[in-house]
């Protein structure tokens, strides 16, 4: 199936073409910068760093972070198609596309926490303690995403 997915007409022009997997990558590089930079961002907020950023502001720029995930989604499953088979048996690969999907899963979570703790405040608002639990392993999901990213080249 990954061999015939490797042979697709995308996948060609995405491994053979001049500008194909140097355009997709770097669209997956500024896709990478606005996903993990927002939600990293956030996630060291709710930990306690940058508390001149108030955590409400991250609330609209969930929605850019979504955008920079489908960036990356669009651009992954592009550069994927051409080395399939190589990629699919990569440990680090699974590794990286496992901590993306935690890392999404958990930037939702912990939207919705800050949205109900925002709420709930009255003055000064207090990150509890369990948001910033979720907050560190989401962090932890972004970089290990990352170092796995630059791991799959070398395995």
């Amino acid at each position: 199936m990954f061999e015939q997915l490797e042979n697709t007409s995308v996948a060609l022009w995405v491994g053979e073409s001049l500008w194909g997997y140097p355009f997709l990558l770097s669209l997956h590089v500024i896709g990478l910068a606005v996903v993990v930079g927002i939600f990293s961002m956030r996630d060291m907020r709710l930990l306690g760093l940058f508390s001149g950023i108030h955590p409400a502001a991250f609330l609209p720029l969930s929605k850019l972070g979504r955008v920079g995930f489908i960036i990356n989604a669009i651009s992954g499953i592009l550069l994927f198609t051409s080395q399939a088979v190589t990629f699919v048996n990569n440990t680090p690969f699974l590794l990286k596309i496992s901590c993306v999907a935690a890392g999404m899963v958990l930037a939702e979570v912990i939207q919705s926490r800050l949205r109900s703790e925002l709420a709930l405040a009255t003055g000064e608002l207090k990150i509890s303690g369990s948001t910033r639990l979720i907050a560190l392993v989401s962090l932890s999901c972004w970089l290990a995403a990352i170092v796995a990213g630059r791991l799959v080249a070398y395995f």
